[in-house]
Formats: C-alpha cells, structure tokens, sequence
C-alpha cells in the first residue's frame, strides 16, 4: 500500500501539488472558523437550579424547599452525583452527569421534573429555576462601573436595567451576573406603635400595598360597532403616591399608609459589595453560552459596550470594561504558537541548510508544518474540539516533530539523486526517487506509530486529568499522522519537481564532510569499551531516577 501511495504521488505530482494547496487553503479557512476558549471544558455537565425562599431560615429551606426538588430531580436518567446548599432564603441544587450524557437532554429531563414539584412548595416560595446553560471557562469579561457624581444605588440601577438587557441581546451571551452596588426598593417600613393607635394589623399594610402596587386589567365595553379596551390610569410609581394609598376610613376620616409606615426609596439588604481599583462600585461577570467562541463573543460584548459608553459618560458615570479579560490570554497563547511556527521554520531552513547546502530541500520539508498543523486543526474543528491552551500546546509540542519525517524523506532522495549523478550507469530519475522515498518509508512509519503511541495513554486518562490533558495528546497525535501523510505524498512530489531538473554537486557539504570523519573516531573508540558506555549510560540512568523521589509534585503549571 505505502509503494502504491508513493507511485501515485510521483506519477501524478502535479495533481497532489494541487490538492495539497487546495487543502492549504481549507485549512486557513477552518482556522478562521475555529473556536476559541482558555481551557478545555474540564467540568463534567451539570445543572444548577435555584430556589427563592423569601424570609425563610436555613432549616426550614433544607426541609421544605431543597429536600422535595432533590426528591423530584432524583433517579433522571444519566446523574452522576447530587449536592445541595440550603441558606437563609435560598436553595441551591447542583446536578452532576456522566461525561458522556447530552446536557442538552438533560435539562430536558430535569425541567419535567421541575413542573411536578412547583405545587408542593410552601407559599410565597418561588419556582425552581435552572442557571443559564454556561461553558466552566466561559467568562467573557469581568466589567466595573464606579462615578463620583451618582450613588451606588444609581449605578445598580443603571446595570440593571440598562446595561445587563442589553449585554444578554449580544448572541452568544448566556448570563450577566451584577455584584455591588444597592438595589432600588420601594420600602414600606411599617410603625407599630401606629398601628396598635389605628387599630390595624400587619396584614392590612401588606394588603393595602399590594393593591396600590397592582396591576389590574379593566375588561371593556362593546356596543354594536366597536370594543373600547379600558386601561386605568394612576398606578402609584413613587414612595409619595404610595405612602397615600388609603387603608381604611375611620370615623369620617381616611387612614393613609403613609400614616401607619415609613414608604421610602431604600436599598435592599447588601449581600456583598464591590470594588473597581479600589473604589466602591459596580461590576459584572459576563458568561458566554456553552460551546460558543469566546473571542467572537468579546468581540460583540466589547462593540455594545462601547456603543453605551458615550451615554453613561453624559451621566458621570465612568466604565471599565476590562478588568479581566480571558481574550488576552487566548491571544497571547496564538502569539506564542505563530512564534513558535516562525521560529521553527526558520531554525529547520538553517540546519538544513547547513548540512545539506540546499535551499530548495529545505523548503520541501518546511512545507510539512503547515500542512500538518492545519490539517490537525481541520479534524479537530470537525470532532467540536476548541484551540485553547491544551490543544495549542500540542500543536506546539509537535512543530518539531511533524518536519522529521519529511527530512528523512528529501534527505535520502537528494543522497541518491548525488550518487545517480556519479554513477557509470545513471537510472531514470523518477526510478531513483521512488527508491529513496520507498528505502525510508518502512522505518518512517514505524518511528511515527511509535511516537503516536506514546501519547496514547494521555487519552486514557479519566475524571478531571483527561478531560484538561485529552485535548493535548490528540492534537499532537493528529499532527504526527498528519505528517507521515504529507511525507507519503507531497514530499516525494515536490522532490520530484524541485530536484530533479538541475545538476546536483557530487560531493557532499563541508560541515557534514567534517562531522562525518569526527564522528567515524568517536565510533572507533566506542567499540573499543563498549562496555564502559553501557555502564555510563546505565549509570546515568540511575542516577535520574534516584532524583525522583525530590521533585515536587502539582496538577498544572504556573
């Protein structure tokens, strides 16, 4: 099969040539059209749902809200682990599948169980909802809003209701989560000791705000020709019109709520608070929807930010967009990885070109690292795989790897292109390339399995480890396959074309003349004690493992 590759791309270069630029340009295009993220998505899938239990104490959110949702939610099909959170006021359920279930099936399931269990919960108790579907390493931007000239109520207010509606319109945004800041309420603090004068109870100030604070529907009225819809006006907005809500008429006289309560505009009760460099503020977390390119994301939050920017300045209100911005990470790693490919690329031209004095060999194996790197990035976009750290890092990791086998192929064909040259009986040049690229490929392929496997028990790996290193081990698997593909067909191809229409020198190039015969007396004298090497070397090894034991161990990096 390999002699059968090997003849068809010698025989039909052009054609190859062609496909392989064809494919080239593939590739830039399924580059631009990958996603970007930070990290693998380490976290198995999970649900998170919520439950509101205004005024209730944790004990009683334990026994009466978190127990009957996990009753509800326990036994959908895929669960891996349930955990729960019971705090004053709220219940917090987080739902942990298998690696392999489909979250989106998932949340199916569990909503169904949700809709059975809304009835059983106490009054005043708010339906059990799920968080936004969210990637772990999500977080778009980390944005802080501070002002000099308006309080922190007016800057919640401006996240709020102006901001947070229109960052969730951004596609791919799945939640904004705002943090500091005070929450407008209209408080009614009611008086006892005015109500005990007027002869009410608590519940006539509940049920008097209610009212005054509702909205209700008028109906309409019909006559043969039309229907009027009735709309009443003069819902109370303020703490003023509120607080003159009547209650009760006494004696003649009406008894307002404003008489019996403090109505003001007031803060609710702080949960935290926030700091943007220092000062109080405002910020919010910006999470991206699960499987969605983070740089496109930014990209979009950062023009709807920017768009709001000259509003909020007329209101004294000063932005800062990028307290933590994941993008400059992933950009830095895409620097960093096109450095790497420059600098590969130039170091291999040089060695090349030094040992074999020849500028268009070198430039037949360079053209291995493109070709193999977009090919790994083209399958890994197809099997849903995202460029981040991991994945970059095997690309990385492979640069060096992917020009060998390439150089072992135009190396060996230039040898016997020289010595064909010198030969008294000179055979068709295409006989000898095919012959060279053939003399090498058994123990190309072999080295190449054999490097592959090494990597495959990263694949193995299970829980958290495989999940962050899996990504790695197959980017550099599938660069190194690439590469042994690119060897099999463009490198003899581009051989064939580059090499074989013009005279070759005969002797072989000074630095290699000179290492060759250097080299001849260091193998004399390893023959003379081979066993003093292997005793060194064995040595040696021991030596390496006797440190073992003194390293220090960590699950990542700095």
């Amino acid at each position: 099969m390999l002699n059968a590759i090997v003849h068809f791309s010698l025989r039909f270069r052009g054609v190859v040539l062609a496909l392989a630029l064809a494919f080239l340009g593939y590739g830039i295009y399924s580059l631009t059209q990958a996603r970007f993220s930070v990290f693998p998505e380490f976290a198995p899938p999970f649900i998170t749902i919520q439950t509101e239990s205004p005024g209730l104490s944790p004990e009683q959110v334990e026994l009466l809200v978190t127990q009957p949702v996990e009753n509800a939610v326990n036994g959908v099909t895929g669960i891996d682990s349930l955990r729960s959170s019971s705090i004053q006021g709220l219940s917090v359920i987080t739902v942990v599948f298998r690696a392999d279930s489909d979250i989106y099936r998932d949340r199916q399931l569990v909503t169904e169980r949700l809709s059975t269990v809304s009835g059983q919960l106490p009054q005043g108790v708010h339906a059990p909802a799920m968080t936004p579907l969210q990637s772990t390493t999500g977080t778009v931007l980390v944005m802080g809003l501070t002002s000099d000239r308006r309080s922190l109520m007016d800057l919640r207010t401006v996240a709020d209701w102006t901001l947070k509606p229109r960052l969730l319109a951004v596609p791919g945004v799945a939640n904004v989560v705002v943090f500091g800041g005070e929450v407008r309420q209209l408080q009614v603090q009611f008086l006892p000791e005015k109500l005990m004068r007027y002869g009410l109870s608590l519940d006539d100030v509940i049920v008097g705000a209610q009212k005054a604070t509702a909205v209700l529907g008028a109906g309409f009225v019909e006559d043969g020709n039309q229907r009027l819809i009735l709309r009443p006006e003069g819902q109370p907005v303020t703490a003023e019109q509120i607080a003159s809500t009547v209650l009760v008429r006494q004696n003649g006289a009406n008894v307002t709520l404003g008489q019996v309560a403090d109505v003001r505009d007031g803060a609710a009760p702080p949960f935290g608070a926030a700091l943007v460099n220092g000062k109080q503020g405002v910020i919010l977390n910006i999470n991206a929807q699960y499987g969605a390119n983070i740089i496109e994301v930014t990209q979009k939050v950062e023009q709807a930010l920017h768009d709001l920017n000259p509003a909020l300045q007329r209101e004294g209100i000063e932005m800062q967009p990028d307290l933590f911005r994941p993008v400059n990470f992933i950009n830095t790693s895409i620097r960093n990885i096109r450095n790497s490919l420059l600098l590969g690329a130039a170091l291999v031209i040089v060695v090349l070109f030094l040992f074999l004095f020849d500028l268009r060999t070198a430039a037949i194996s360079c053209t291995a690292i493109p070709l193999s790197l977009l090919a790994s990035i083209t399958i890994m976009n197809k099997m849903g795989f995202a460029l981040n750290t991991m994945t970059l890092g095997g690309l990385a990791i492979a640069i060096g790897e992917v020009v060998d086998d390439a150089v072992i192929d135009v190396e060996n064909i230039l040898r016997r292109l020289r010595q064909n040259t010198t030969s008294e009986n000179p055979r068709p040049v295409f006989d000898v390339v095919l012959s060279a690229s053939l003399e090498v490929r058994s123990a190309v392929v072999y080295a190449t399995f054999a490097v592959a496997l090494i990597f495959m028990p990263i694949l193995t790996l299970s829980g958290l480890a495989g999940r962050i290193f899996a990504p790695l081990g197959i980017a550099y698997i599938l660069s190194i396959l690439a590469s042994l593909l690119v060897a099999l067909t463009v490198t003899p191809a581009l051989s064939m074309i580059l090499l074989t229409h013009r005279k070759l020198r005969a002797e072989e190039p000074a630095l290699v003349h000179w290492l060759r015969a250097r080299y001849i007396s260091v193998l004399e004298q390893i023959e003379r004690a081979p066993a003093l090497v292997i005793g060194l070397a064995v040595a040696a090894t021991g030596c390496g493992l006797a440190t073992l034991p003194f390293f220090s161990t960590s699950f990542l990096p700095e």
